[in-house]
């Protein structure tokens, strides 16, 4: 016999000699085989001998079992390369610490493969799944040991580290032996932070061993075998189960029914699973060395489980179970024998997926739907359905949340499950076993829902063929959201609605709201408080019950179902979907109303010039966007430059803004709207629940006439403009802002706030604030953390004027430049002006801040960027006016004078170079001498010579009131300008010497600043200069607060409040000037004689009581809100009388219009109008434009004209027009007078339009054939001569018989009920002539109420 090659010392010589190497690479890659194997392999599983269940080797040595490895191992290569017996040199051999370290990319590695076949497996893995990409593939191999970790995880481990491993359908048998992977996928770690594994390997396809298999004898043992001949059937273990006796152990076989998924519970690991034999169930916990048991068992798969003991599981109401000990093993795919020997029958390695049977898969389409139940609170709920389902995973949704896509069409959730170490990806085939299934639990989510819960088993059977994609940032991954499900434990369809609520906020909120982390959170607060269950909640989950129990109930055995849940909208796909629908819904036919076909051209285009389309949140309250019920999450701000509507609140979210008009519930008023809003609101992070879109539609058109109106060619231009309408109280604040939460502790309502926030009250209050002027000190700090100082002035608004565009005449308007947006407030001043170390924003007010001797009056002027503030500043109200000291808030962001690119630079007496800077006060000499020049970018405009010559100059310009020591100082007069800039700031130069300055500058444009608000305060101090002009110019960095609690401030000045009055009382008023509120009822686009846009309003209030007001748009923006069914408060308006003797009012540039309150879509239409006695309006003394309500009886007719008339001018029209202006269309006119009486006097009351045909009460097929038949001769008229009717034309014509008949007293004299409004000028008197005989006679008779009809009422045949 040949001498062993081992024991000639050249292991590596004689592996080489034994394969024969055609080429130098060959050679190479076999030593390279045997130094991995002797370096990586041998010192993690190569021992003295064969394998054997400890994992120890059998062998004559250790170089003996290096070298039967690498022998072994390049033989199975060889075997598996189906197209060259050639070594494959193109594959290396890779460490797993290599492995995890380089390969940062998912890929796939199979040896067997040729080009074509892993082209047509990628071609596959790509159709599978459109726009996902098949795995990259590598010529990678990996050798190792499979051996057990944590939480029974399995780890494929080398002598370089080791890397998690997971399989498909592994064996007991596979651990603990040497092993090549000829086939998996490498899935590296993609999520954020650190990750002690770095990644995953597949195991796509069994193992190959690289040593023999032991023989089962010796792998079982004798004691084993002993085990497993006495192993006996669930039906008989179910006896020891009942009759626990100390110290017995059994081993069962049986099927396995469930396989519960792995469980922490204080500290220890554990996983349950039962086995059955069709009739009777067992369940069995395993812990601690039998964790990495999980993995072998599956549903379907016959088993033998060896030395369990019966124990008692207290956390399951105190019921038996079998557990499993140190010394049991367990048997895969065992077939039980009764004979001893045939229980020791081999058991194969690599077990086939095919002989494992699967259950009986139901699909959901085979479910039939349950039948809804009725909860005691009222909600509808449903009864889940547990089956089995198999599919392929096609969409990741949400990984961190646990929910899935599988085969395009069923949802999966697996949040009610312990998050598994691997989780799924687009392209896994999964087995789901005792899986709920739930249909239509979330409108967001597919219909047919499957979720698993603690009894459910999810098995991956085919690993993906794609790499898949990162995760979508608005998918949140860090888990945030099962964790509150599992302490809140909620519903399944709360759940998954809170799911998709954070995937759209992640998209509307972050970066630019929100970051990241908080978004969870925020739609789970939502949740709460959308579906108000917060209280209501589901009962503590019962872990070992929903695991054990039979029958099984868990948390998703009930679910409800509600498909009109709300729906989040970001503030960009609102204005889009508003926007896209916007013309497309248009009926121009319908804006014309019934009388749009007798229009004239220029009354069609005016008539079309504006439009307004409202729709509701809420599909129950009227006409709405979507289905469901919609709501908005954003952050109310004032109006930034580039918004559409400069005078009213908007809502903003990273997407985008939408103007809105805001009004809130007053505490004064129970239930009564105002507009005075709170500037606490701004900041806010909020929710609107219910609101109504608006979009207005402006239209320039040149339609010939109604029959053209569905040719767009006519349409010049169009334009529209959308915002929200909503109250207060449908908002729910989210995240309060800083001010917001300062007026929330101070509101009296919010008791429950004062516990929690006494503490800090008590320390702001033993801190109060500087309150004299004279006192002001100069806060300084390091740069970096510097406080900045300011003043503020409290004030009270008695006058509010409305947004203009002027020229308010601040800094030069350029030739062509457009007028600024302004508005100005008078207001009264509280008290002076108190000095703040920082920002007080809208604490309560302190007793230095009121001043009961003198009040002052100031007009504020805000224009450009400061008319922001315009939808927040309300009359009556109280506000603190915070200015703050621009230098050393700009000194301390930038290190820089404001408005210069540099510091202040100067040299001291020993000429060392020094500059200005803001530094901590201390003693300082100044230098005796000034910079020689100034910064030149100081604000605004400088005078042309320096301002002093010497410090002496300097000292004469310093404010006594700022804490100057200088003797007897003297304000500076400035020879070219009126005013004065007053700040202060610290200097130092480079010997370390600092002190504080206050310097004064001249200058054109800031008269108003600072130091008009210390002029306010400190009127009674000599030296300080004053101004007599009362108006301040707003500042743009000004901030106003609303003072909530002023009223109760025992020392505060009361205001009168300002004269509202109503429509009846405008009416019957004499002033000039009027302010009022009533309700819009009507809304109209009017022009003037300059062709400028107008709106005339018909404000009417709860008596119907009218009266029309005309706003001309010339200089002022047309704001908000201004619609049919809202309140306004008209402030400043001038009271007319027409020539009609009615009353109306038109804008002044003093007229400011406030929404005070918002009409509802559901809510009652407007009062009537009151009923008008047309003996009483006939002799009043005052005419006032208004409407009436009329019931009488008509007692005679006066005349009927029937017309064609031009579309374009209005001539008469036959065959062609009568004044040859070429115009092809005309429109059919009406008017018809009747004399009605209602018993206290008479009226002639002018019908025109299809008010005539209902009148005469023609059918429309009658009108429509009286049009016909009159056209060829353009015009008739009918009037009474005598007793008799007659008219202009041939009384032989049959249309004038036709009308004679339609127009006699009996069709037309009648009951009739309407509502009118006065026509003409009614002088109470007029003289007419009569003769008789041969004599004359002169009389006075009084002139008859002339009215117009605008509506027949229903009730037209009234007794």
């Amino acid at each position: 016999m040949d001498q062993d090659p081992v024991q000639s010392g050249d292991s590596l010589q004689v592996l080489v000699e034994k394969f024969r190497p055609s080429s130098e690479a060959e050679s190479v890659w076999l030593k390279n085989i045997f130094t991995h194997v002797s370096l990586h392999l041998n010192s993690v599983s190569c021992g003295p001998g064969p394998s054997t269940v400890d994992g120890s080797l059998t062998g004559a040595g250790g170089e003996h079992s290096v070298y039967q490895l690498s022998v072994t191992l390049v033989e199975k290569i060889q075997e598996k390369m189906s197209i060259s017996p050639s070594l494959p040199v193109s594959y290396r051999l890779l460490t797993v610490s290599e492995l995890v370290s380089q390969q940062h990319l998912a890929c796939v590695s199979n040896l067997s493969w040729s080009t074509n076949q892993q082209r047509a497996w990628s071609k596959e893995a790509e159709l599978s799944l459109p726009g996902q990409r098949a795995l990259q593939r590598v010529n990678l191999l990996l050798i190792g040991c499979l051996k057990e970790g944590e939480a029974g995880e399995w780890r494929l481990t080398d002598g370089s580290g080791s890397v998690r491993c997971e399989l498909l359908s592994p064996s007991p048998l596979w651990l603990n032996r040497p092993i090549f992977l000829p086939h998996w996928n490498y899935v590296p770690h993609d999520a954020p932070g650190p990750n002690r594994d770095g990644g995953h390997v597949e195991l796509v396809g069994p193992p190959i061993f690289l040593c023999p298999a032991a023989n089962q004898r010796l792998a079982v043992g004798e004691e084993g075998g002993a085990e497993l001949s006495r192993a006996v059937g669930v039906r008989e273990a179910e006896g020891f189960l009942q009759n626990r006796v100390r110290g017995r152990r059994v081993s069962v076989y049986g099927e396995v029914a469930s396989v519960c998924p792995p469980l922490v519970v204080g500290g220890t690991s554990f996983f349950c699973f039962s086995l059955t034999d069709q009739s009777t169930s067992l369940p069995v916990l395993a812990k601690d060395s039998g964790l990495w048991w999980s993995r072998c068992v599956c549903v379907g798969q016959s088993v033998c489980v060896t030395s369990l003991r019966v124990c008692v599981l207290r956390g399951w109401r105190g019921k038996n179970i079998l557990c499993v000990t140190e010394r049991s093993q367990i048997h895969t795919d065992y077939t039980h024998t009764h004979t001893r020997d045939d229980a020791h029958s081999p058991v194969h390695d690599t077990p086939s997926q095919q002989d494992t049977p699967i259950p009986k898969v139901i699909q959901p389409d085979d479910c039939t739907e349950v039948g809804p139940e009725e909860d005691q609170s009222g909600v509808r709920m449903k009864r889940s359905k547990v089956i089995s389902y198999q599919g392929m995973v096609t969409e990741v949704v949400s990984e961190g949340a646990g929910l899935y896509v599988i085969d395009r069409k069923v949802g999966l959730c697996l949040a009610y499950q312990p998050s598994a170490r691997r989780k799924l990806r687009a392209g896994d085939q999964v087995e789901l076993h005792h899986i709920h299934f739930l249909y239509q639990p979330c409108p967001d989510f597919p219909p047919s829902m499957l979720c698993s819960c603690l009894h459910s088993t999810v098995r991956v059977t085919s690993f993906s063929r794609v790499g898949g994609s990162a995760s979508a940032p608005h998918c949140p991954g860090d888990g945030v959201l099962p964790r509150l499900l599992l302490q809140n434990n909620t519903g399944v369809s709360e759940y998954l609605w809170t799911c998709h609520l954070s995937s759209q906020l992640s998209q509307s909120l972050v970066p630019g709201v929100l970051k990241q982390q908080c978004v969870c959170l925020l739609s789970w607060k939502l949740m709460e408080t959308l579906w108000r269950r917060k209280g209501r909640g589901q009962r503590q989950r019962d872990i070992y019950s929903e695991m054990l129990d039979e029958p099984h109930t868990c948390p998703l055995t009930r679910y409800s179902v509600d498909s009109a849940v709300h729906q989040s909208l970001s503030v960009s796909d609102l204005l889009q979907s508003l926007r896209s629908t916007c013309w497309s819904s248009l009926c121009l036919r319908s804006v014309l109303g019934p009388d749009g076909s007798g229009l004239s051209m220029s009354e069609i285009s005016l008539a079309l010039s504006w439009s307004c389309r409202t729709l509701s949140s809420d599909p129950q309250r009227g006409d709405s966007l979507r289905p469901r019920p919609l709501f908005l999450v954003g952050v109310l701000e004032l109006p930034t430059q580039t918004s559409d509507f400069k005078q009213s609140l908007q809502l903003r979210d990273a997407t985008g803004g939408v103007a809105c008009v805001v009004t809130e519930t007053g505490r004064e008023d129970e239930g009564c709207q105002t507009a005075s809003l709170n500037t606490a609101w701004i900041g806010c992070l909020v929710c609107v629940l219910r609101f109504t879109m608006v979009t207005e539609r402006f239209l320039q058109s040149e339609f010939p006439s109604y029959q053209h109106l569905d040719q767009d060619q006519f349409i010049t231009h169009r334009r529209c403009r959308v915002y929200l309408q909503f109250s207060l109280d449908h908002v729910h604040i989210l995240s309060p802002s800083v001010t917001m939460e300062t007026h929330l502790r101070e509101d009296p309502g919010a008791e429950e706030e004062e516990e929690r926030v006494g503490r800090k009250r008590r320390r702001a209050d033993a801190n109060p604030p500087i309150s004299s002027p004279s006192s002001v000190a100069v806060t300084t700090a390091p740069l970096d953390r510097a406080l900045v100082s300011c003043v503020s002035l409290v004030i009270r608004v008695e006058q509010k004027e409305g947004v203009a565009r002027k020229n308010t005449g601040v800094g030069k308007l350029m030739e062509g430049a457009e007028l600024a947006l302004c508005f100005s407030l008078r207001a009264a001043v509280i008290g002076p002006v108190v000095c703040w170390g920082r920002d007080p924003k809208n604490r309560p007010m302190t007793d230095g801040e009121v001043d009961q001797e003198s009040q002052q009056k100031v007009l504020l002027v805000l224009s450009g960027a400061c008319a922001r503030w315009f939808p927040v500043l309300q009359p009556g109200c109280f506000y603190r006016v915070v200015a703050f000291n621009n230098l050393l808030r700009r000194a301390a962001s930038s290190r820089e004078i404001p408005g210069g690119s540099k510091l202040l630079p100067f040299k001291d007496d020993a000429g060392h170079s020094a500059h200005w800077d803001l530094q901590s006060s201390s003693d300082f000499s100044l230098p005796e001498q000034l910079p020689e020049q100034l910064p030149e970018q100081l604000p605004e405009q400088l005078p042309e010579q320096p301002l002093a010559a010497d410090y002496q100059t300097y000292l004469n310009q310093l404010d006594p009131h700022l804490n100057w020591t200088s003797p007897n100082p003297t304000p500076l007069e400035a020879h070219h300008h009126s005013w004065t800039i007053k700040f202060c700031w610290s200097v130092f130069d480079y010997n370390g010497r600092y002190g504080n300055v206050p310097i004064s500058f001249c200058g054109a444009s800031l008269r108003q600043d600072l130091s008009d608000l210390i002029g306010c305060g400190v009127s009674g101090r000599s030296g300080v200069e004053l101004h007599t002009d009362s108006t301040v110019q707003v500042k743009p960095d000004w901030r106003f607060h609303t003072l909530t609690r002023p009223l109760l401030h025992p020392t505060c000045p009361q205001g009168v409040s300002p004269v509202v009055l109503s429509v009846s009382e405008v009416l019957d008023c004499r002033s000039e000037l009027v302010s009022f509120q009533g309700l819009v009822s009507e809304r109209v686009p009017i022009t003037d004689r300059g062709s400028h846009p107008g709106v005339r309003l018909t404000m009417c209030d709860q008596t119907g009581k009218s009266l029309q007001v005309y706003l001309n748009l010339r200089h002022t923006p047309c704001l908000p809100g201004l619609l049919p069914g809202n309140t306004l408060l008209l402030s400043g308006f001038q009271r007319r009388l027409s020539r009609s003797g009615g009353v109306y009012c038109s804008y002044l540039p003093v007229s400011c219009i406030t929404v005070m309150s918002l009409g509802d879509l559901s809510s009652a239409p407007p009062p009537p109008a009151p009923i008008m006695h047309l003996g009483q309006e006939a002799l009043g003394s005052e005419h006032k434009c208004m409407l009436g309500k009329v019931r009488g009886h008509v007692v005679c007719f006066l005349f009927l004209q029937l017309q064609w008339s031009c579309a374009t001018c209005g001539s008469l029209y036959t065959q062609v027009c009568s004044s040859r202006c070429g115009s092809s269309s005309a429109i059919f006119q009406s008017k018809l007078k009747l004399v009605v009486d209602d018993g206290t006097g008479e009226a002639h009351v002018l019908f025109t339009g299809a008010l005539v045909r209902s009148v005469l009460g023609l059918a429309d097929s009658q009108w429509e054939g009286l049009q016909r038949a009159l056209r060829p001769k353009g015009v008739i008229r009918v009037f009474p001569r005598g007793r008799s009717l007659v008219c202009d034309g041939d009384s032989d014509d049959p249309l004038l018989q036709f009308l004679l008949c339609v127009c006699s007293n009996d069709v037309v004299c009648r009951p009739i009920s309407f509502t009118c409004r006065k026509r003409t000028n009614q002088r109470s008197e007029e003289v007419r002539r009569f003769s008789r005989g041969d004599r004359d006679f002169l009389t006075r008779l009084t002139r008859p109420l002339q009215l117009t009809c605008v509506h027949l009422n229903s009730d037209l045949t009234c007794s």
